[in-house]
């Protein structure tokens, strides 16, 4: 008796509201990860531009809040910051926890997915798979960017904008986000 309540209240809900067959069906299954994807120390190859966004995005929204905090009430316009505030923000942009980001599959393409990446036009329903190997990938490839480009170098492009900074990072012919294919690696 205790069952049968709860399921006529079911039945009795799915025929008020239209019955189950009006609503498409919606199913989602975890990203399936190769063993690079699971135990290498490094970033994937395949997820080097997304990892490089995800590094711009958030190198501007720390440098951006940094600066908001120095601007005065009335003022216009950007504060520069001095060369050690900036420092320290870039330091702690890229040591930050990177909770948020992890790997989603899409359209059978597996993408770095969090704040300041787009989402791809897809399903409604998905699944991201976080935590793991991903937050320290983020805070390696955050610190081999600041370290290749150096910190003034990236301060500069952030005040022209946040394009700028991911144009510096990510484009040109050596950037991960360039358009040169690169070619497979072969198993030995």
């Amino acid at each position: 008796m205790r069952l049968l309540l709860p399921l006529l209240l079911l039945l009795a809900s799915t025929l008020i509201l239209g019955g189950l067959g009006d609503q498409p069906f919606l199913s989602a299954t975890a990203p399936q990860l190769d063993d690079e994807e699971k135990y290498s120390a490094h970033m994937p190859a395949h997820l080097h531009c997304d990892a490089c966004r995800a590094v711009a995005y958030q190198m501007w929204q720390h440098l951006t809040a940094a600066e908001a905090k120095l601007r005065a009430p009335h003022s216009r316009g950007r504060q520069a910051l001095s060369e050690s505030v900036y420092m320290d923000v870039l330091d702690r942009s890229c040591t930050q926890n990177w909770n948020d980001y992890g790997v989603q599959e899409v359209n059978q393409v597996k993408r770095l997915m969090g704040p300041g990446l787009s989402k791809e036009p897809g399903p409604s329903i998905s699944v991201m798979a976080t935590g793991g190997p991903w937050p320290t990938r983020l805070t390696t490839t955050c610190l081999h960017y600041l370290g290749e480009t150096g910190e003034d170098q990236i301060y500069e492009a952030h005040q022209q904008g946040r394009g700028a900074l991911e144009e510096l990072l990510c484009a040109g012919t050596q950037g991960a986000c360039s358009e040169v294919v690169q070619v497979p690696r072969e198993e030995l």
